[in-house]
């Protein structure tokens, strides 16, 4: 008779670190997305700043083209001018989202720390049951 509560014990104890063991790799498979989200982010602010460097590199040197075109034609500059605006209006506009999307960051491991709080709120909203006796 001794014997089934420790088997009942035993089996609670397995449960348990079964539980306990299946939450830590939820949440390690949670925090190993949140760091390839990271990256992805990290990327792609890396990207669009690269496009915009190339895209302003390009505007500046059709802007000085057309410095030295204006000194001796009058149909050229209208296109060679269009064109500058157009690529530096592209490169400003990409330094402008990879800031935006470098400044803003949701925070590493957010997920994470969110279902550990709300891990925590529901362990102590039910507390263990005592027994009487």
């Amino acid at each position: 008779m001794s014997d089934t509560p420790s088997r009942g014990l035993l089996s609670s104890l397995r449960h348990l670190l079964s539980s306990a063991l299946e939450m830590a790799q939820v949440r390690l498979e949670l925090i190993d997305t949140e760091i390839e989200i990271e990256k992805l982010r990290i990327f792609d602010g890396v990207l669009l700043a690269v496009l915009a460097m190339v895209l302003v590199s390009v505007g500046l040197f059709l802007l000085c083209g057309l410095v030295i075109v204006l000194c001796f034609d009058h149909n050229r500059p209208l296109a060679i001018l269009t064109l500058s605006i157009l690529f530096l209006g592209l490169g400003g506009l990409l330094v402008f989202l990879a800031r935006q999307n470098l400044k803003n960051p949701s925070g590493l491991f957010h997920a994470s720390k969110t279902e550990l709080q709300l891990d925590l709120a529901q362990l102590e909203s039910h507390p263990p049951a005592q027994s009487s006796g």
